[in-house]
């Protein structure tokens, strides 16, 4: 008596052993093989369009929270420096620019804090912005409420404020923002990878009804298979779609990467460098004569802004890099005359200041009514800088949201074409077996 393993196994191989059981098992196939194909794809274009809406709606906009943190406070200590050192009070305009660093901060590390995807790193460096803040602006009141007495222990307290913005605050917040940057560039690759998988899907469809074409005609002597060529068209025609499209959205993907937020990259580097350096000058000015230290982080970080004459640094980086009369390269234009500027004003400040002429030197260094000040050329570059970054995440945003519109359609016209191409193959291998009947 037969096994009935035997008989199960010869129930499913006895339809291969003949034509129409064959015909039958290639449709099958190929329509499966089909469904997979179109439904790859249709994954592909979707993750895809689903990565490049991630960009410009929440990972770019919390790499702007961060960076707005790190910004805030850089310019809070700068501008806290500044008013410290106002003789007659201190200046209204002064006291509320460093409110409102101190809200937007608070603002800024609020929206960084709402994201869902945070990782523990993030949350380390929130956490430790939280704790220190108050205590930086419990320090900074401290040192006024000395300065108005005239009690000259509030120089000690202001400098103690500004170690602690800058030995644990500022480096938390560059912290926060790199790791938002690292995201942005992650979601930029995955948005830019080569779909490999639907890729190899698909040249496997292709090859079947290639292959199947190729045994029907062998076996028919018929050339042509109206069927499975309407399949075959219809897939060549997703092929064709797809690298059209996917080419496309890859080189606007690249183009907001190395047009937007990488030169965002650069300008934020050189706006907190210039923030920080504002902050070395007028601290040194605060030292009277033990400032030796500040003024020497003020040489080394404007050299990184902008060289010793403003023709280097990151801005010359940004400035080979940007596209000829567009914004960013207007504006980055701008900010390197204003830092060679304020360059040229900040060594007429120490000259003075070595020379013992203090009173000079401080109302060279803050006075913003003086156009010839360094007030003014600071202000000018800081200016220059956020207009730049902003024009450098609009190329972000329309590179990016024109590689998302290049897509557009292509995910729903994988299942069109996967339909078309399955009712082909049903249609083209149901022909041929009404020959057997």
């Amino acid at each position: 008596m037969p096994h009935p393993a035997g008989r199960g196994l010869r129930s499913v191989t006895r339809p291969a052993a003949t034509t129409p059981g064959r015909l039958t098992l290639i449709a099958v196939g190929l329509i499966v093989l089909t469904t997979l194909a179109a439904l790859t794809a249709w994954l592909a274009v979707r993750d895809r369009d689903h990565t490049l809406t991630e960009l410009t709606e929440r990972r770019e906009p919390l790499a702007v929270a961060a960076q707005q943190v790190y910004r805030a406070l850089s310019d809070a200590d700068a501008t806290a420096a500044s008013a410290f050192l106002s003789t007659g009070g201190e200046p209204e305009e002064l006291r509320v620019r460093y409110e409102n660093d101190v809200a937007m901060a608070g603002s800024s590390l609020g929206r960084a804090a709402s994201d869902p995807a945070a990782s523990e790193a993030m949350a380390a460096q929130i956490d430790v912005i939280g704790r220190q803040l108050p205590v930086y602006t419990g320090l900074v009141e401290t040192a006024r409420a000395n300065n108005r007495q005239g009690f000259p222990v509030g120089a000690s307290y202001l400098r103690e404020a500004s170690a602690l913005m800058r030995s644990e605050i500022l480096p938390a917040a560059e912290r926060l923002y790199r790791v938002d940057t690292a995201r942005v560039a992650e979601r930029q690759h995955d948005a830019g990878g080569f779909p490999a998988l639907a890729a190899v899907v698909v040249a496997a469809l292709l090859a079947a009804l290639v292959a199947t074409q190729l045994y029907l005609t062998r076996l028919t002597n018929r050339t042509l298979n109206i069927g499975l060529l309407v399949a075959t068209v219809a897939i060549v025609l997703g092929v064709l779609w797809s690298t059209a499209a996917v080419t496309t959205q890859s080189a606007l993907t690249g183009s907001g990467r190395r047009d937007g937020t990488e030169q965002v990259d650069l300008l934020v580097k050189a706006r907190i460098a210039a923030l920080k350096s504002r902050a070395d000058e007028t601290l040194t000015l605060v030292a009277r004569g033990e400032g030796g230290g500040y003024e020497a982080e003020f040489a080394r970080l404007t050299s990184r802004l902008a060289g010793e004459d403003g023709t280097g640094g990151w801005l010359a980086e940004v400035a080979a890099d940007a596209e000829d009369e567009t914004p960013l390269a207007d504006q980055v234009a701008a900010a390197q005359h204003s830092a060679a500027r304020w360059l040229r004003t900040h060594a007429t400040v120490r000259e003075l200041d070595e020379a013992g002429d203090y009173g000079d030197a401080v109302r060279l260094a803050i006075d913003a009514d003086r156009p010839d000040g360094a007030t003014a050329a600071f202000l000018a570059l800081d200016d220059h800088l956020r207009a730049a970054i902003d024009a450098a995440r609009q190329s972000f945003f329309d590179d990016t949201t024109n590689a998302s519109r290049a897509l557009t359609l292509l995910a729903s016209g994988w299942i069109v074409l996967g339909v078309v191409a399955a009712l082909g193959v049903g249609a083209g291998i149901t022909q041929r077996l009404r020959e057997y009947r």
